[in-house]
């Protein structure tokens, strides 16, 4: 994730290159080449990510009444197959695409969200919400199911979870009654957390995917300070 100059940017409808990594679609898979140096402990990353959708979402949802913030859960269940050679890993999965996109930076226009994704029997949960940053609150509570198409739910019953070891306070929704849990936390850092959750939602026992955003936080003149450790900008 190293930032990079204009002139190392291209882009049309099938391919997007910026610097010595590419994503190009096949017309079934997102296909992800990835060229990168890694920080702050500089070693190669290099291999390949392909991310074949089961499911297509074709809507995009406003998360401001202005609509300068969308979202958009592009492949709501996908197979994933990962093959490293720096460091040489592989393994492959159920995995997600999604986007958010917009007429301003996030942290313009929210000071927190929680988002969180289970992939159930036979349709997909994601559940999110969040405080914009004029104080007023936001959610969804979605299922897809096998043909992409997506229901509104009503949302679940809302439940803590543990603070980060940065103190990024986390909150989900759960059925009623249920007690999610924290299995293993992916990524801690000032401003996010990713994590995995034991959970029930709607009426089944999952796995999810959960993140955490604190963009109050992220306005930070401390936190942007050490982004560059993190997103080195590259100048060629």
């Amino acid at each position: 994730m190293t930032e990079r100059p204009r002139h190392r940017v291209a882009r049309d409808a099938d391919h997007l290159v910026v610097g010595p990594s590419a994503l190009r679609w096949d017309g079934n898979t997102l296909v992800s080449d990835i060229a990168e140096i890694s920080a702050p402990l500089p070693y190669r990353v290099r291999g390949t990510v392909r991310v074949s959708p089961e499911m297509i979402g074709t809507t995009a949802f406003a998360l401001d009444p202005a609509g300068r913030h969308r979202w958009h859960p592009v492949a709501p269940r996908a197979r994933v197959t990962v093959e490293m050679t720096h460091p040489a890993v592989r393994w492959s999965g159920d995995g997600y695409v999604d986007s958010n996109f917009g007429d301003e930076p996030l942290e313009a226009g929210f000071d927190d969200w929680h988002w969180s994704r289970a992939h159930l029997k036979s349709d997909v949960a994601i559940l999110y919400e969040g405080r914009r940053r004029d104080g007023t609150p936001f959610d969804l509570a979605l299922k897809f199911d096998r043909q992409g198409r997506w229901h509104d739910m009503v949302q679940p019953a809302a439940a803590a979870l543990p603070r980060t070891g940065w103190l990024v306070r986390r909150a989900t929704r759960a059925d009623a009654g249920a007690h999610p849990k924290v299995i293993k936390t992916w990524i801690d850092a000032p401003f996010y957390a990713r994590s995995a959750l034991a959970t029930r939602v709607f009426g089944e026992n999952a796995r999810a995917v959960h993140e955490s955003l604190a963009l109050g936080r992220f306005r930070s003149p401390i936190v942007q300070s050490m982004l560059p450790y993190r997103m080195p900008r590259a100048v060629w």
